[in-house]
């Protein structure tokens, strides 16, 4: 058992994929508290079958993850003071084996770097297009990085120095919390090493649509109030192809129409058209040369563009909550079921 490392786990409802998680905690031999959002399945009985300790979030303080890891980092530190590291992972992830040592043993030969994160993996990638996207979006550059998200081992000091997770971030919060390791004046690190295996458990269109709107939610929230500059970008192209373009769009189309007709009003229309598809296009093939499948290449361009319109959604979403003064929002896009088998 490692005195040095521990484990903070969060979850709401994930069933049997919290089980496969809390398990590989154990194989790790590791020092764990799992953390309790309000789950209205088995997730409570399941964590106490396997003997972790338990916190349940009081309901009558709204959810978020960050607050969820902000109370499990306390009381792991609580019952084990002398711990200098925290592995942070999701309910619905299973730790890979060699995963916490290797980690570890980076950030004491790198004492200059706060938090590391390495390769998580989709479990089921071939179970929809969806799995597949997701394991797209985990497969991100090595090295020096300004934030990580999902699961990363973060080093105590570094933590504190940065005043740990903001409980009031509804999404977003490892990017923030990030920015706040580097101001600190600690690095944050991606290694090429297998890190987790993640069970998204998408499969259908309605669930990614909601899984992009909270990317738009948490982003906008956070580069609102934080102006972290990493979901800038993101923002930025969500606004220009998800809500400019198509707003010119119908604009020119109804002017064209009442001075050129039908043929006007289509040719307009056409050439936005175009101008998504040579889009798409250009993902496609950038893809396809990192070295992708032509299919799997096709399917991220696609998708890429076509999640311009629910981030958008997501952070008009968060700025009517600010400008009504609503509390933070949680966006969920699956429920407790039982996934494939392998």
């Amino acid at each position: 058992m490692s005195e040095t490392l521990g484990v903070v786990v969060i979850g709401r409802n994930e069933g049997e994929r919290l089980r496969r998680c809390l398990e590989s905690v154990k194989a790790c031999g590791l020092h764990a508290v799992y953390v309790d959002s309000g789950s209205s399945d088995d997730s409570v009985q399941i964590a106490q079958s396997i003997d972790f300790t338990v916190v349940n979030l009081d309901l009558a303080i709204p959810f978020t993850a960050a607050r969820a890891r902000s109370e499990g980092y306390d009381k792991l530190l609580e019952e084990y003071p002398s711990l200098k590291y925290v592995l942070f992972v999701d309910g619905d992830c299973e730790i890979e084996l060699p995963w916490p040592r290797i980690a570890e043993t980076f950030l004491q030969e790198h004492e200059e770097v706060g938090i590391v994160a390495g390769r998580r993996r989709e479990r089921f990638p071939e179970a929809s297009v969806y799995n597949r996207l997701c394991d797209f979006e985990w497969d991100a550059p090595t090295g020096q990085v300004a934030a990580i998200g999902g699961d990363s081992i973060v080093r105590v000091s570094a933590y504190q120095a940065a005043g740990g997770f903001n409980p009031t971030v509804p999404a977003g919060e490892e990017p923030e919390l990030c920015s706040r390791i580097r101001a600190a004046g600690w690095k944050v690190w991606r290694i090429n090493t297998e890190m987790t295996r993640h069970d998204a458990a998408m499969f259908h269109f309605g669930q990614w649509w909601k899984r992009l709107t909270r990317t738009g939610y948490g982003g906008f929230d956070v580069e609102r109030r934080f102006k972290t500059g990493v979901f800038q970008r993101i923002l930025y192209s969500a606004f220009v192809w998800g809500i400019l373009i198509p707003l010119l769009a119908v604009v020119a189309a109804v002017s064209a129409y009442r001075y050129f007709g039908v043929i006007g009003a289509v040719a307009v229309v056409a050439g936005v058209g175009a101008v998504w598809l040579l889009q798409i296009l250009r993902i496609t093939v950038r893809t396809h040369r990192q070295g992708r499948p032509w299919r799997q290449s096709l399917e991220y361009g696609w998708f890429t563009m076509l999640a311009k319109f629910p981030i958008a959604v997501g952070s008009l979403k968060s700025l009517w909550a600010c400008l009504t003064r609503q509390g933070a929002q949680i966006i969920e896009y699956k429920s407790a079921v039982k996934s494939p088998s392998a």
